[in-house]
């Protein structure tokens, strides 16, 4: 016990919670505008895979980070408009289109992904910030990652703003909300369905690609290790907002953090146990947000998962 409360233990386990929720946090901000927009994406696991192969091989062939960043999320968004294609176009089932985006993502990377095993990728360095880095605490916990972390923290008030401050933003809820009634105002429906599916998707795939660029540095099989279905629960953890998906995020980073330290201090609880933390909250948020009712209360689209089909009545 004497170990838990240590000034060291406590700093390792917020370092920790912001390492690991930084790429949920990419994924939670792409499926809110993909949401607002009345799609649901359950793919977004699967465009994480996607992302974080796409995001290693393009750095290690190319010996540039930036080159894996850009490789992850046009990969990744390419994989987003087969799910919009499926439910935009075609209006299959949102839910069966987004889960076979998963066993696609899964099964592709795996295949793919199997030459890739053992090697070392170009990855992102920690920054130092002249003084803040070099404060006491504060330096450790907040000022020495690298710059994936500052820009996901960065495009909360970007993403926030953007739905909510600009007639883009207006268009995105408006299609959320009732597609008919915006389409009668001229807003095109598929087009900015389409338009926050690719954006989600991107998004989900720069939050895989900080797993294999930044978190770990090698290639992992299914080294999202669910984080896209604890990314989808964050959602409604989050009422559909940017600003409580930050707190959401680094909540659950805090649990997955946790786990990890409390094994590496010698708990004497069950490692499996422990392992668990992370997906049981995720069980506990899905469970209180199963009622139609509760979603609504917390301000979910209204139109979310209903296919628009133009002259066609709910």
């Amino acid at each position: 016990m004497s170990e838990i409360l240590t000034s060291a233990f406590i700093v390792s386990v917020l370092v920790g919670a912001i390492r690991a929720g930084t790429p949920l946090l990419f994924a939670t901000l792409g499926e809110i505008l993909t949401q607002r927009a009345g799609v649901l994406n359950l793919g977004v696991e699967g465009m994480m895979i996607v992302g974080a192969l796409a995001g290693f091989m393009g750095s290690y062939y190319s010996q540039s980070p930036w080159v894996g960043v850009l490789v992850a999320m046009l990969c990744a968004g390419l994989v987003s408009l087969l799910h919009g294609f499926l439910c935009i176009t075609l209006k299959s089932d949102q839910v069966i289109s987004g889960i076979t985006i998963v066993l696609f993502g899964v099964g592709l990377t795996s295949f793919i992904g199997e030459a890739m095993v053992g090697k070392t990728g170009y990855g992102f360095e920690p920054l130092h910030i002249p003084f803040f880095s070099d404060l006491p605490f504060l330096g450790q916990v907040f000022f020495r990652y690298n710059i994936l972390v500052y820009l996901a923290v960065l495009l909360v008030p970007v993403v926030w703003w953007l739905l909510f401050k600009t007639r883009i933003g207006l268009e995105i809820i408006a299609v959320g909300e009732n597609p008919a009634t915006a389409d009668t105002l001229g807003i095109s429906v598929d087009r900015i369905q389409y338009m926050c599916v690719f954006l989600g998707g991107m998004l989900s795939g720069l939050g895989g690609c900080f797993l294999s660029l930044a978190y770990t540095r090698i290639w992992i099989d299914q080294m999202t290790a669910g984080r896209g279905w604890i990314a989808i629960a964050l959602v409604i953890f989050a009422a559909w907002t940017p600003q409580r998906a930050l707190i959401g995020a680094y909540l659950f980073g805090g649990i997955e953090g946790l786990q990890l330290r409390l094994q590496t201090a010698g708990v004497g609880v069950s490692h499996h146990l422990l392992q668990m933390m992370p997906y049981a909250a995720t069980i506990l948020v899905l469970l209180f947000s199963a009622r139609e009712t509760f979603r609504r209360r917390i301000g979910a689209p209204e139109a979310l998962m209903r296919p628009y089909m133009r002259g066609k009545r709910e």
